[in-house]
C-alpha cells in the first residue's frame, strides 16, 4: 500500500490530479489471469461474491456493455454504501469511476488497472479526491487507502482460489 498526501500529479492513465487533492495507490497480486480477474471487478453484480459488501449491482446501464461507460453502480454493506459512475471501460485492463454519493468526498476518481505479471495479475488501484468537509482529509487519508487495499487483496485472493 502506498497512500500519499496532497499532490498535483497524475497517475497512470488517470486524469490529472487537481492541486490540493489527496491521492492513494495500492497494489495486489492475484494468482489468476487478467481475464479471470476482470469480470470480478468489471461486473458490479460480482462484487458481493468476493468482497465484504452485502449488495452490489447496477442502477443504470452503461455502454457498450451494461457495466461500461455511463453505468451507475451501487455498492452497499447493510444498506450503507456508495453510488459510482463508470468513466472509463477498457476490458480487460482498465476501469475508472467517480463517486456520485455515499462518501464524504468531492471530485473522487479511481482507476483500476490489471496487468499480466508472470502467471498472475498485478492489480493497481489509484485514486484522488478532495474532502467534502474541512478537517476530514487526514481521516480519509487513513480510511480510503486501507479500504481500497482490502478490495484489491480480497479480489486477488478470491480470483486465485476460484480459478477456472
Amino acid at each position: 500500500m502506498t497512500p500519499t498526501g496532497s499532490a498535483g500529479e497524475s497517475s497512470g492513465g488517470a486524469e490529472p490530479v487537481r492541486a490540493g487533492a489527496y491521492v492513494y495507490r495500492v497494489e495486489a497480486r492475484a494468482d489468476a489471469s487478467v481475464e479471470e480477474v476482470w469480470p470480478l471487478l468489471g461486473e458490479a453484480r460480482r462484487w458481493r461474491d468476493w468482497s465484504f459488501l452485502t449488495a452490489s449491482g447496477l442502477e443504470q446501464e452503461g455502454s457498450p456493455d451494461p457495466d461500461g461507460v455511463g453505468a451507475v453502480r451501487t455498492f452497499t454493506r447493510y444498506g450503507i454504501g456508495s453510488r459510482e459512475e463508470v468513466v472509463a471501460w477498457e476490458p480487460p485492463h482498465h476501469l475508472a469511476y467517480r463517486i456520485l454519493s455515499g462518501f464524504p468526498v468531492r471530485n473522487y476518481r479511481a482507476d483500476v488497472t490489471l496487468e499480466t505479471a508472470g502467471d498472475g495479475t498485478r492489480i493497481e488501484w489509484a485514486g484522488s479526491y478532495e474532502p467534502r468537509w474541512p478537517g476530514t482529509g487526514r481521516l480519509l487519508q487513513m480510511v480510503l487507502p486501507r479500504m481500497m487495499q482490502r478490495f484489491a487483496d480480497d479480489v486477488a485472493r478470491y480470483a486465485g482460489a476460484n480459478r477456472a
